[in-house]
């Protein structure tokens, strides 16, 4: 179920951002047969992997009260839940200012971008050799509602499904870290890559990348597979050193 952040209106100047409105969270109520501190944590952790949070120039703060509301269940997991995303680095505690999702510097989403381009690579290179045909044949069916219709028409959609291919050559690689790497990563990186794939044609260039990647897979050429994935990916890194200054 898709977890989506509503934006804050307007601007807040810094002097005043002690006073900014904390965010609700869409969150379904919780399943009382299971954790509730888990299934706080893993709903939260995709609300936040999903939340626009370089569209707002203000700091997204959340509220524990506001959750425990939405989720239906005590603050005392909703708590443990947003301690847990603290010490993996989604969120920060502001002493007398309240609990933020973190922003990422420019540096650090560069760094990101570049160590997912290096294990997507080498997943690729693994997949090319390890592979079945039909698991490689899903990859380009991936893409097949924007044959007719150019990916910039159905961004979101098309975001999802760049997303997807990125996820599925990881895990045909056959390696469970990598893949759990990867992943960890692509929460981080997701709301900056959204952001930008709509950008200068980026998205239309995004899918003759994927094509000719799939081609290299299916002609098994795990060289040119790897060379590939690895250019695509740092393109991005590319892109946001040059175009992101929002970003600190």
């Amino acid at each position: 179920m898709a977890q989506r952040l509503r934006k804050v209106k307007g601007t807040v100047p810094p002097s005043a951002r002690r006073n900014v409105r904390p965010v609700a969270l869409e969150l379904p109520p919780i399943n009382a047969t299971t954790s509730f501190r888990n299934q706080a944590y893993a709903l939260l952790r995709q609300a936040i992997a999903e939340a626009e949070i370089y569209s707002q120039e203000e700091e997204v703060r959340l509220d524990d009260r506001q959750l425990s509301e939405a989720l239906g269940v005590s603050r005392t997991p909703i708590r443990e839940a947003m301690t847990l995303l603290e010490q993996e680095g989604f969120l920060r505690t502001i002493p007398r200012r309240g609990i933020f999702i973190v922003r990422k510097t420019k540096k650090e989403i560069i760094e990101m971008i570049q160590m997912w381009a290096a294990l997507e690579s080498m997943a690729a290179r693994m997949a090319a050799v390890n592979a079945s045909d039909a698991d490689i044949a899903r990859l380009r069916h991936l893409f097949d509602e924007f044959v007719d219709a150019a990916p910039s028409e159905h961004i979101n959609e098309y975001s999802e499904a760049n997303l997807a291919f990125h996820q599925a050559i990881v895990e045909m690689g056959g390696s469970q870290i990598m893949a759990d790497t990867v992943r960890n990563l692509l929460v981080h990186v997701r709301a900056i890559r959204k952001l930008t794939i709509s950008k200068d044609n980026r998205a239309e260039r995004s899918i003759i990348d994927h094509l000719k990647i799939v081609e290299a897979l299916e002609r098994r050429d795990r060289d040119l597979a790897e060379k590939l994935v690895r250019d695509h990916t740092l393109e991005l890194a590319n892109y946001v050193e040059k175009h992101c200054d929002f970003l600190r």
